[in-house]
């Protein structure tokens, strides 16, 4: 799974062929279909000659405070982000976890990677051993 760029909220895709160049901090020059924009960063606020955006990067690798309140009710599913091998699940089924809490390693492309916990709650299912072999998106544990 790749992180999601939003823009005002929007998922959007990065535009591959644009020419860019930075002019001065938080000041840069882009070029895209012929177009050329003024940009400028502050933050999470991109400016495109005047009009001002918000953006914001959503990596599902990544545990948040914002995103474990999100969906706070019912199940969560812990899924392997990539293709890789489980090297150790951290857990036990009937445990609590907290938000943000180590679930499953899983190891791919040499990368040990700990998935958390979105949520507070309970394991209801692991759905995965160790050393289990796993497809990008497999659903590994699921916290109720």
């Amino acid at each position: 799974m790749k992180p999601t760029i939003l823009i005002n909220g929007a998922p959007v895709t990065p535009l591959r062929d644009a020419d860019h160049a930075p002019i001065a901090d938080g000041l840069h020059s882009v070029l895209a279909n012929g177009t050329s924009y003024e940009v400028r960063v502050n933050g999470s606020t991109i400016t495109v000659n005047g009009h001002a955006f918000e953006t914001e990067i959503q990596d599902p690798r990544r545990w948040s405070r914002r995103s474990a309140s999100h969906g706070s009710q019912g199940r969560a599913s812990i899924n392997s982000p990539m293709p890789g091998k489980v090297v150790r699940i951290l857990v036990e089924l009937h445990q609590e976890v907290e938000a943000g809490q180590g679930i499953v390693v899983v190891e791919a492309m040499k990368m040990q990677n700990e998935l958390k916990s979105p949520k507070p709650g309970k394991v209801v299912e692991i759905r995965v051993s160790e050393n289990d072999g796993v497809a990008a998106g497999a659903v590994l544990v699921i916290i109720q």
